[in-house]
């Protein structure tokens, strides 16, 4: 496969000011059709956006993404049981996510929220899915999840065809687990997100918050191990989330089209053998909504 077709564009930043290393804030709309052009040059054919993310749908419509499979996503449902009302409300969602992408169907209907499909009555959600792929609206059904522990519930109660979860160099929980293996069997296609870690695998040790100290260890190994290897923290992190087989998609997040040139150009070359040590599996760290709280 084309390692450039593995990866994809999320939007978030067209729609919102995001992430803990945007400077620039919200993409202009000028500078987002120069990065959907980019991105058509290159292969890089799907689009992951959400009715959540600001006006980034009504951003990709107005511009025109009909050569692009896009995937969007359900809003969060407060309520500890869904009702005929949720699903009918999600439909409605739904509905306006296509008129705003001005789209007649798209590739995935993500669930933003997993933990909406482990609530009494998440079949009221799921059969809605179900019809609209039915009526040729949806192409795959899918999932966002936060770890893996997550998505097997999901799976145990769900026969859903895509999941989109956090993935990056310093976490091999998806692997070690088996849980990749276990979705590659079972045909369910993979997208995985946060492989910079919101930018804080990318920054340089004097611009990494001092909230995030305590891994300070960690941080040593990473950046001796770049330095050692002559690749950039870049190089690193897109290399090694193409080189998974079991991953069909890796989501990158841009502000400006160099931006995007630089991951493309980095995503190819060799990958040096990462060390052990360098593996994390605390949830503090690799969680961004426990940060808060550090």
């Amino acid at each position: 496969m084309n390692i450039k077709s593995k990866l994809a564009l999320g939007t978030v930043q067209f729609g919102i000011d995001y992430g803990i290393s945007s400077a620039s804030g919200q993409v202009e709309s000028q500078e987002v059709d120069a990065i959907l052009n980019y991105a058509r040059s290159k292969g890089i054919a799907l689009l992951d956006t959400a009715p959540a993310y600001g006006n980034s749908e009504k951003v990709l419509g107005k511009i025109g993404v009909q050569d692009f499979k896009v995937v969007t996503k359900t809003r969060h449902f407060n309520e500890t049981e869904i009702s005929i009302g949720e699903a009918e409300l999600m439909k409605k969602d739904f509905i306006c996510s296509l008129e705003n992408l001005k789209q007649d169907s798209v590739y995935g209907v993500l669930v933003h929220n997993a933990d909406d499909l482990l609530k009494p009555g998440a079949e009221k959600l799921f059969d809605q899915l179900q019809e609209l792929k039915q009526a040729e609206k949806i192409v795959k059904i899918g999932v966002s999840v936060y770890d893996r522990s997550q998505l097997q519930s999901i799976l145990d109660n769900f026969d859903i065809d895509l999941v989109q979860l956090p993935f990056n160099i310093l976490d091999r929980r998806m692997i070690d687990s088996g849980m990749l293996a276990t979705l590659q069997s079972k045909g369910i296609e993979v997208h995985v997100r946060s492989i910079f870690l919101q930018g804080l695998l990318l920054m340089s040790e004097k611009n990494r918050p001092d909230k995030f100290k305590r891994w300070s260890v960690l941080w040593r190994i990473w950046h001796e191990w770049l330095n050692d290897n002559k690749i950039t923290a870049l190089e690193a992190t897109t290399r090694y989330a193409v080189s998974i087989p079991e991953i069909s998609k890796v989501l990158v997040g841009v502000d400006t089209v160099d931006q995007l040139k630089e991951i493309v150009v980095a995503s190819s070359g060799v990958l040096p053998d990462i060390p052990p040590e360098m593996l994390t599996n605390d949830v503090d760290l690799l969680n961004p909504s426990n940060w808060g709280m550090l």
